[in-house]
């Protein structure tokens, strides 16, 4: 019989944005799925999965997600257009920017073996390639009037290269619960950095003194603005 495709929407939506899924990821601990780009995004500030709140990782939550390109095919021929519209918004979004567009991963031929196959070993997962930044946050203290404010619970992130020392600031005041009164100076090495300056720049920039065991260490500290 033939199915109506409202039947299937409820399976095939991401609980997170309500569309349909996109490049499918499956939390391992759950199996429970979601576009990529949201469950990533999810994973910057919880480590629980956002529909059944179990514990992914203590601190690496994106080590527990795999690509569910099967899933991602039942999809796309699901719904009418949907890659095509996916791959159109895609090409415009790196030609605005200026960038080179990616290119469709080819698969490679595997070689003939004798005798018996070998079992190749892999990580289930690899850290995307767009997250290609890790930080170490360190606090350098308030001064005093600053008020209360919640420690950061986790002081090393990894991030997009893209992202600006406004996003850090962002970061922090949302997870310290800061008052708006209170500055954020953001120090990189003797730097104080800018809010338009990104993380790649500033590796760039200052070079390897900026960082340590492949982190870009960023110092924060709280001041509070005079009335």
């Amino acid at each position: 019989r033939m199915i109506n495709l409202s039947e299937l929407t409820p399976y095939i939506l991401c609980s997170i944005c309500k569309g349909y899924f996109i490049d499918a990821t499956t939390i391992t601990e759950c199996l429970h799925t979601f576009c990529k780009s949201c469950i990533v995004r999810h994973f910057y500030y919880s480590n629980r999965c956002p529909k059944c709140n179990i514990v992914v990782h203590q601190t690496q939550p994106l080590y527990n997600i795999r690509p569910d390109r099967q899933l991602q095919d039942i999809v796309y021929k699901l719904v009418v257009n949907l890659e095509e519209r996916e791959k159109k918004q895609m090409h415009d979004f790196y030609k605005e920017r200026g960038l080179e567009v990616p290119k469709p991963a080819v698969p490679q031929p595997v070689p003939p073996s004798r005798g018996r196959p070998r079992k190749v070993l892999g990580s289930v997962f690899r850290i995307p390639p767009e997250l290609d930044i890790s930080i170490l946050l360190e606090f350098i203290g308030a001064n005093e009037g600053t008020g209360n404010f919640k420690p950061l619970e986790k002081k090393f992130v990894r991030v997009s290269g893209e992202a600006t020392i406004g996003h850090v600031e962002k970061f922090l005041r949302r997870k310290m619960d800061l008052d708006p009164a209170c500055q954020v100076d953001i120090i990189c090495g003797d730097h104080l950095l800018e809010h338009y300056q990104t993380l790649r720049e500033i590796r760039q920039v200052i070079g390897e003194s900026a960082v340590q065991d492949g982190l870009l260490v960023l110092h924060y500290g709280l001041v509070v603005s005079p009335l």
